[in-house]
């Protein structure tokens, strides 16, 4: 849960009142155009920076004013996918996923590669554990990140606008994964983008941002948006493109 919070760098802010909750199991997608705050109020979510005013909450417990010990207790139980993926050259696939499992567990190596190929095989990358990121496509890196992310069974896993970069047969092959892993793990998505494709195809929820309200201008499943928000900004935004994909009957 996010209550009033106010982030921005050195003395502009860039957001402000900025008040939503996620629920438990939720897709909840953080939206809006270039500049509106997206990436920003992701990071201040993480804790990559500290907000100027308000709170952030994970289970009802504050993560804004936790002590330092508490807050990296607090961090294991979030996974991040960030735009670039930021998997670590010199590693193999698997170097990758165990280094947080060494870090932050008492597993033995032989357990933690063990997880590292499940967490593989859950992203469909099994035979995969040796290679090195330079070896495997961009869709394949997003997998891999996706498969680190999910290391340490996070409740919560972040996004930073993971379809960048991807060829649209890609970018539906990863929100179809990230469909599975929320039905068969329960793991709560918060996502940044601003494509319609995975915005109208998976969310359940989204925030609509906006760069010179400085907040939130809209809140709620993006079709019904569509159909009944009148802002001309959330209709300029979502209205980006004709058809939307058939909806199940």
């Amino acid at each position: 849960m996010v209550e009033n919070l106010e982030c921005g760098y050195d003395d502009r802010v860039l957001l402000q009142h900025v008040s939503f909750a996620v629920k438990p199991g939720e897709i909840f997608f953080v939206i809006g155009g270039s500049g509106c705050g997206k990436s920003t109020l992701l990071k201040h979510m993480i804790g990559l920076h500290r907000p100027t005013a308000g709170t952030i909450r994970y289970f009802g417990e504050s993560f804004t004013d936790a002590a330092l010990g508490r807050r990296r207790e607090m961090l294991r139980t979030f996974g991040v996918l960030y735009q670039n993926s930021a998997l670590w050259s010199s590693l193999t696939l698997r170097e990758n996923i165990t280094l947080p499992l060494e870090e932050y567990t008492p597993l033995t190596k032989h357990e933690r590669n063990e997880l590292a190929a499940l967490r593989l095989a859950q992203v469909n990358l099994s035979g995969y554990e040796d290679y090195y990121p330079s070896e495997i496509s961009g869709g394949m890196k997003k997998r891999a990140a996706l498969a680190r992310a999910l290391a340490l069974d996070p409740a919560i896993v972040f996004f930073d606008e993971p379809s960048a970069g991807l060829d649209p047969v890609t970018s539906r092959k990863l929100d179809d994964l990230v469909l599975e892993i929320r039905e068969t793990l329960g793991t709560t998505m918060v996502i940044v983008s601003h494509e319609l494709d995975s915005i109208f195809s998976i969310a359940d929820r989204v925030i609509m941002l906006e760069r010179e309200a400085k907040g939130i201008i809209a809140e709620g499943n993006p079709r019904e948006l569509l159909q009944s928000n009148q802002d001309p900004r959330v209709q300029e935004f979502l209205q980006r493109r004709a058809v939307l994909p058939a909806t199940e009957a």
